[in-house]
């Protein structure tokens, strides 16, 4: 884009705007109305991560066996467990359990995923072959069974969910990038770059991945709802949290013998589970409608 200044009557500057991908961006994503409010959500969020054990009205730990199972009051706002701990105090902890287990599983895995992706596609042959058929091979499990399948030979335990989730985040991932790079290894920069004689390691980082970066952002802002989903399943089915600790997935498995007498011990924290991946899903349509060219171009 082009100004042109007058400075005299005989001289005329033209200055040239500088683009800038931010507030291209911005001002893209402030038009995403519904996926604008839910990055704010997320973004509350991730603060109460931080400062929710700080700031809980009450001990997520200690019980009270004289306020169990208390309905939604102005002592407590959630209401009490069956062990007459505050719900509102265990959710705000809960956050940074289940936020933290979520986005690390999935880091772990785009990294993995990005790695294989970007080998597969760019070198082809016997290691796309490989890497591929054991995509394949994994793919033939569904998410939670394959989940499942890896805590039974680790143990349970946060550590070993998050091993889990990470794997089966792989695949997906993996033929994202692996698509990606068949695409940008055509281009013309790209054989510019061979021509020069750079290196495999440098065409892969320097050109190739940032043709990817677009599409896996959008396709992790999604899967972190999905790896909320998926830890919180294990932990509900005992593989994951212990029952004391105040994981959202772990207080849904305690509430549910409660459900018919005090459905505010399940309600609770499923509603913070329902409006967590809500949020995801709905950054990640809006990154998808702003980031993806052809998205863009329709």
């Amino acid at each position: 884009m082009e100004v042109t200044k007058e400075i005299n009557p005989s001289i005329t500057v033209v200055a040239e705007k500088k683009y800038s991908p931010f507030k291209e961006f911005w001002k893209n994503w402030k038009k995403q109305k519904t996926a604008f409010w839910a990055s704010l959500f997320i973004l509350l969020l991730i603060l109460i991560a931080i400062i929710g054990p700080y700031i809980a009205p009450y001990d997520p730990y200690e019980p009270d066996y004289n306020a169990t199972l208390q309905g939604p009051s102005q002592a407590h706002i959630a209401g009490t467990d069956e062990y007459g701990r505050d719900i509102f105090s265990r959710l705000l902890a809960g956050a940074r359990i289940s936020l933290s287990v979520s986005f690390l599983s999935v880091l772990l895995g785009a990294i993995g995923g990005t790695i294989l992706g970007l080998i597969s596609g760019y070198f082809g042959g016997w290691l796309d072959r490989m890497i591929m058929r054991t995509s394949d091979v994994l793919f033939a499990f569904p998410d939670i069974l394959l989940a499942i399948a890896i805590i039974a030979i680790l143990g349970p335990g946060l550590k070993n969910v998050v091993i889990a989730v990470s794997v089966f985040s792989i695949p997906s991932i993996a033929r994202l990038v692996r698509g990606s790079t068949l695409e940008a290894k055509e281009t013309v920069f790209v054989e510019a770059a061979r021509s020069m004689g750079a290196s495999h390691f440098r065409i892969m980082l320097k050109h190739i991945f940032p043709e990817t970066a677009s599409s896996l952002i959008v396709f992790i802002s999604m899967r972190i709802g999905t790896a909320i989903l998926a830890a919180s399943s294990l932990s509900f089915l005992g593989l994951g949290a212990s029952p004391e600790t105040p994981d959202w997935g772990a207080m849904l498995s305690l509430g549910r013998d409660y459900l018919g007498t005090s459905s505010h011990v399940v309600m609770m924290p499923g509603i913070a589970i329902f409006l967590t991946v809500l949020a995801f899903n709905l950054v990640g349509d809006g990154l998808r409608d702003v980031l993806d060219p052809k998205t863009k171009n329709e």
